[in-house]
């Protein structure tokens, strides 16, 4: 471990989220546009023409790039594939995540670094032997166990197995965020309840609702152990984070570019300084519970290692929604900057902020940002509360604009 960089790689949904990916220490960060990419239907995804800027953000920041065109592709969607693989070419977009073979084809003919995504399933070595001709890192299936994954990273080394650029090829795990109950994603029902595909962006997770078992010869009706049966709690291995890392890994993913650039900034942040731990043996069960108190706070459906530790029986979250600990109420939006002074102006536009809140801003240029408004300035004078309608002042070191957001941040109750 200490002698590998071992790269981390967080989501970005919006340029919020890549902000904030930035800022919390992120090495890289994978991206969606238009409808070719899995949260096609929960992210409002970048378009065509946000290559160039997401490409630029990226590269000044010094991190890489990736584009996910991870959806089954049809015939009418390969026009619109070239057009997006010429803009990612164009602008040095750092490799393409992928998995059917129309865009492997198409990347391998144009020249394009591609990643195996994990929609391809690669379960073993000789997968890993087949794409590794296509490609230079695979993410592998997330239902592997970590000695799964050690035996394959070891086999990479032993048969000394190369990519493309003629490396040995590297291998990506997911170490956080929302897990499917479908093989690595592979998932019908929305496509066969409402005829929108998960495969293709759309779904509209069924799996996550309750159900009720019913009795037909007495109509007696149960709800099955108060748990969402198809519902997984969402993957975290901070816990076990060295155990992950030293099992000769390269690239650690973040799932979660349908979610808040809070989430992306803490989890970013939390899983950067557990890998600086583990590189300085610093790595310690206080630490752990530090990070797990943080990573609560952030959207999640409860918590649990996933399949790395050999569990013979998954875990299913208990509520539908987030179990964050935290809750974010939005209140208002950017409004003006004053940048000789450092002070930025957003517009109350719903509900109040009192003295001694904590408050959250999120945008392009800032990320997201979280401190206490110790001092209220409302309307240009000292004041305890804004509300709807009002004018706050506070210094701020970046931009703002119309699309930052204000937000309030209270704890959630029985959180």
């Amino acid at each position: 471990m200490k002698e590998r960089k071992v790269e981390l790689l967080a989501p970005a949904g919006s340029f919020d989220c890549l902000q904030a990916a930035v800022n919390g220490g992120a090495d890289a960060v994978y991206f969606g546009v238009e409808q070719l990419n899995m949260r096609a239907k929960s992210v409002n995804a970048f378009s065509v023409s946000d290559i160039e800027q997401i490409a630029a953000v990226s590269h000044e920041n010094g991190i890489k790039a990736y584009i996910t065109l991870n959806t089954i592709m049809y015939g009418h969607d390969l026009q619109l594939l070239r057009n997006i693989l010429n803009e990612v070419k164009k602008h040095g977009i750092d490799a393409v995540i992928a998995s059917d073979f129309a865009v492997i084809e198409q990347c391998n003919q144009m020249g394009i670094p591609l990643h195996i995504s994990t929609q391809a399933n690669v379960s073993n070595i000789e997968a890993v032997q087949f794409f590794a001709r296509f490609s230079d890192v695979i993410v592998l299936a997330r239902e592997l166990t970590l000695k799964q994954v050690e035996d394959i990273t070891k086999e990479i080394r032993r048969r000394q197995i190369k990519g493309v650029s003629g490396d040995l090829i590297k291998i990506e795990v997911f170490v956080h965020g929302a897990l499917c109950m479908a093989v690595s994603g592979k998932c019908y029902l929305s496509l066969h309840s409402q005829n929108a595909s998960a495969n293709r962006g759309a779904c509209t997770q069924n799996c996550r609702r309750p159900y009720i078992v019913k009795d037909a010869e007495t109509n007696e009706e149960l709800l099955i152990d108060n748990e969402y049966i198809m519902s997984p709690k969402d993957l975290c291995t901070i816990g076990i984070l060295d155990q992950v890392a030293n099992s000769g890994v390269d690239v650690l993913k973040i799932e979660g570019r349908s979610k808040g650039a809070d989430y992306v900034f803490t989890t970013t942040q939390c899983y950067r300084e557990a890998l600086r731990a583990i590189e300085t043996d610093s790595f310690s069960n206080d630490k752990i519970e530090d990070w797990m108190k943080r990573l609560s706070t952030v959207y999640n459906r409860g918590f649990w290692e996933g399949y790395y530790l050999g569990h013979q029986v998954g875990e299913w979250t208990s509520n539908p929604g987030s179990a964050a600990t935290e809750k974010k109420i939005y209140v208002g939006r950017g409004s003006k900057y004053y940048p000789k002074i450092s002070v930025a102006e957003f517009i109350i536009e719903t509900g109040s902020i009192k003295a001694g809140d904590t408050i959250m801003i999120t945008g392009q240029y800032c990320g997201m940002v979280k401190e206490k408004a110790e001092t209220l300035m409302v309307n240009g004078a000292l004041g305890e509360e804004a509300v709807k309608g009002d004018k706050i002042t506070f210094p701020f070191s970046t931009k703002v604009s119309a699309s930052d957001k204000l937000y309030k941040i209270v704890e959630t109750i029985n959180g």
